[in-house]
């Protein structure tokens, strides 16, 4: 029996040299003090076959060997353990005298580039910015905007709603309500913000960025409209771009316009981008109608202005030749590092 004991136990100091790491410790380790598997383990489920007046010292010298066993792996384990933990210490060692990797430089957002340009090129004309809400209520959505109780755009398949009451704003041009009504004439201010629509396409997204614009003042026709709008196309798509204005409807606005300009890729000759036309639509727009000033608490009879919505995605998709508006929102960096001014 002594014999078989110390066979085990020279088994395991002949082992010591190939444990090189935790997890040789720990296989080699189960095998022998595992109680279904390992050496140790088994030596114990021959109790049976020993003649009863040696069951005694037969596990007394088991009981003495596994001991030894578990202390010797545990001294093995920590001993591991301390020269692993050196080797990480060493492997995550930093120079600080080394040079500096290179890192790349970032850009902003394709959208956030159009948004700062269309800032600058606006206040740069005089306008301040307001931030609006994305959370209004019906009354400044739509109601003080003169939107008839049954119109399209108050439907639920249109319009996000969150209560009865509140919904997400489905334009800018509420922010020109909170101005008006917080704010006398002259006004001329920008409102640039998300805005959410029920509308999913290759043009159109649930969530995109508009920048509504509005003027309040004496004598405010839709010759100083268009004569802005000439300079922010010269300021976004060139020198040579001019706009012009169409008939239109928005309750809002009276007389109301959509607004295009000569197209900047092909200088109005026709081509793919301006499907042979010469001209791009690019915006919405009118003189304020008399209702919404009133609604503000403002004589329509001595104070005129006029409105309009850029969408920045469209903005954006034109400046930069984009197809789709998902490519904006997908954070593809192919697509984003080409989008740089």
């Amino acid at each position: 029996m002594n014999e078989a004991l110390e066979k085990i136990k020279q088994k395991i100091l002949d082992g010591e040299a190939q444990l090189t790491n935790s997890k040789a410790v720990y296989e080699f380790k189960k095998s022998f003090l595992d109680s279904k598997t390992g050496k140790i383990g088994q030596l114990m489920k021959e109790m049976r076959n020993i003649p009863p007046e040696e069951r005694a010292g037969y596990g007394k010298g088991v009981n003495e060997l596994k001991e030894w066993a578990n202390q010797f792996f545990s001294d093995i384990e920590e001993k591991i353990k301390e020269k692993e933990l050196q080797l990480k210490y060493e492997s995550e060692k930093i120079d600080v005298t080394m040079p500096a990797k290179s890192v790349e430089t970032g850009n902003l957002h394709p959208i956030t580039q159009m948004r700062n340009q269309l800032i600058d090129v606006f206040t740069g004309m005089g306008f301040e910015v307001y931030e609006g809400t994305e959370i209004e209520n019906d009354y400044y959505n739509f109601t003080a905007l003169n939107t008839p109780k049954d119109h399209p755009a108050r439907d639920m398949q249109d319009t996000f709603y969150l209560s009865p009451e509140f919904l997400l704003r489905t334009q800018t041009s509420s922010g020109q309500i909170h101005v008006m009504e917080s704010k006398k004439p002259p006004i001329k201010i920008i409102s640039p913000g998300k805005v959410f629509r029920s509308d999913d396409d290759a043009t159109h997204s649930p969530m995109f960025t508009q920048m509504e614009g509005l003027v309040v003042d004496e004598n405010i026709t839709l010759c100083d409209l268009q004569g802005m709008l000439d300079m922010f196309v010269k300021k976004i798509y060139g020198d040579g771009t001019v706009t012009r204005l169409r008939p239109s409807y928005f309750p809002f606005t009276e007389p109301s316009v959509e607004v295009d300009c000569s197209c900047f890729e092909c200088g109005g000759k026709g081509c793919k981008l301006c499907k042979g036309t010469g001209w791009i639509e690019i915006l919405g727009a009118g003189m304020v109608n008399k209702k919404v000033l009133e609604n503000c608490g403002i004589d329509s009879e001595k104070y005129s202005g006029f409105a309009f919505g850029i969408g920045i995605e469209r903005t954006a998709m034109l400046k930069y030749g984009i197809n789709n508006i998902k490519l904006l929102f997908e954070s593809d960096l192919r697509v984003l590092k080409q989008l740089d001014d």
